[in-house]
């Protein structure tokens, strides 16, 4: 293996290294909002929006383009969970 080569694959492997800890970011971001959302008692309606909001600003801003896919994951959770803890709808 050249060294050209393995420059490539430690670049590589870099890259996968780095989606693979913005992907563990995300969850447990995703997850510490749940849990404020469902544990906070003090919380209000607009505070949990807010804190959705910056949810999908966060995970937009580590992940540009997968839009849709923060659409199909993650939304319907939060939704489901705003419904279940402020009785909405």
């Amino acid at each position: 293996m050249s060294t050209r080569e393995r420059a490539e694959l430690s670049a590589h492997l870099t890259e996968k290294e780095q989606e693979a800890r913005n992907i563990r970011r995300l969850q447990l971001m995703m997850s510490m909002v749940m849990s404020v959302i469902s544990q906070d008692g003090n919380l209000t309606v607009e505070e949990a929006s807010e804190l959705v909001a910056g949810a999908r600003r966060a995970a937009l801003a580590m992940f540009p383009d997968k839009e849709l896919a923060y659409d199909i994951l993650y939304r319907p959770r939060l939704q489901r969970l705003m419904n279940e803890r402020f009785r909405l709808q």
